[in-house]
This record gives structure tokens, sequence and C-alpha cells, in this order.
């Protein structure tokens, strides 16, 4: 909901570190991974109950997901790595979930209820994403991305946030995870939606 707005204040600064690390050859699919690495370190952490650290690690994933972006914007994107960077975004996504039934098996319904909703957002997100390809459909409204990016009411910003909240406020896990979950359908159910008034079939 609030990734478009946030865009004209991240990605200045991203893209100043991004034009130094150009000068020193890093690809990057090499930022991709290492964010990927830190985010599992925090899904780590969370399973071992290091929920500051694991806040950090959540943290630091975000900041090199925006920054393999700017890297690539300048580099040159490939389809390769758009498709990376989802793949890997989803693994976190459900790794710390997962990781808080790991701490505390209480925590399992709500971890599989959270992870069953982002089935649901990840699947209305890529298949609107194939469909607008297929038609050549496009938008830069969340910046220069690999493929069609459709809003909602839980994206990036949002899922950082729980993802955060959760770190924060581990006690508190299953109410945040049942809470943002519900907002996950809510967000599945617009974009089919969506989809359905954008990809009508001519008469």
């Amino acid at each position: 909901m609030f990734d478009a707005s946030f865009r004209p204040l991240i990605d200045p600064p991203l893209n100043g570190v991004a034009a130094l690390i150009e000068k020193s050859g890093i690809s990057a699919n090499s930022v991709t991974v290492a964010g990927f690495v830190l985010g599992l370190g925090g899904a780590v952490a969370v399973a071992f109950g290091h929920f500051y650290i694991a806040a950090v690690l959540v943290v630091l994933n975000r900041v090199l997901d925006g920054l393999d972006g700017a890297l690539a914007r300048r580099l040159g994107p490939t389809d390769f790595g758009g498709y990376l960077d989802i793949v890997l975004d989803f693994i976190f996504y459900s790794a710390v979930p997962f990781a808080f039934s790991v701490y505390d098996p209480a925590n399992g319904l709500a971890a599989a209820f959270v992870i069953f909703s982002f089935i649901g957002t990840g699947a209305s997100f890529l298949a609107f994403a194939i469909i607008a390809a297929k038609r050549g459909i496009s938008t830069d409204i969340r910046g220069k991305k690999s493929f069609y990016h459709l809003g909602g009411l839980t994206e990036g910003a949002e899922t950082i946030l729980f993802l955060m909240l959760c770190c924060l406020l581990p006690a508190h896990f299953s109410i945040l995870a049942f809470c943002f979950g519900a907002l996950c359908w809510v967000t599945t159910a617009v974009r089919v939606l969506a989809a359905a008034d954008s990809f009508k079939e001519n008469a």
C-alpha cells in the first residue's frame, strides 16, 4: 500500500550506494544472494530466541533487497536477476514465520496461517505479472521492475513492518500473524478483482 509513496524517499540513497558498488565490480545477483543469506540468518536467530539480532538482520535483508534493484538498474537488469530476487524474497518471507513456530510450537497455527496467506498474495501477484507481460501491460509506479508489480493492502513495506513487529514483540506473534494474514487475504481478493477487470476478454 505504501511502496509507491516510499519510492521517492528510498531511491536516492539506494542509487548513491549502488553507484559506489558498481565501481567494485560486484554484481546485483551477488547483492541479492547476500541479502538472502542475512535474511535466513535472521530466521535462524528467531528460532533460537535472539529477536533483536533477528530484527537487525531483517532490516539488512530489506536494505540489500532494495540495493540489488538499484544496482541492477545501473548495470542493466536481467531476467534471471528478476527471477532470483522474487524467489528468494518469498522464501525469506516464509522463513521468518516458520522460525517462530520452531522457537515455540504454540506459534505453529499462526505461522501456518500467515504462510498460507502468503501463498494467496504471492500467487495473485505472480499470476497477474505473467498475464500482464503476455498482454504488454507495464507500470513503473513502484520503480522499474523486471515484471509488473501489482499493488495491494500488504506490499513490501507492510510485510517488513509485520516482520519487524514480530521480532520486537515476539510474545504477540500469533495475534500479529493472524491479523496480517487476514490483510493478505484482502489483498488477494482485491488483486483477483483487478485481474477480472484488467483481463476482460473482448466480447
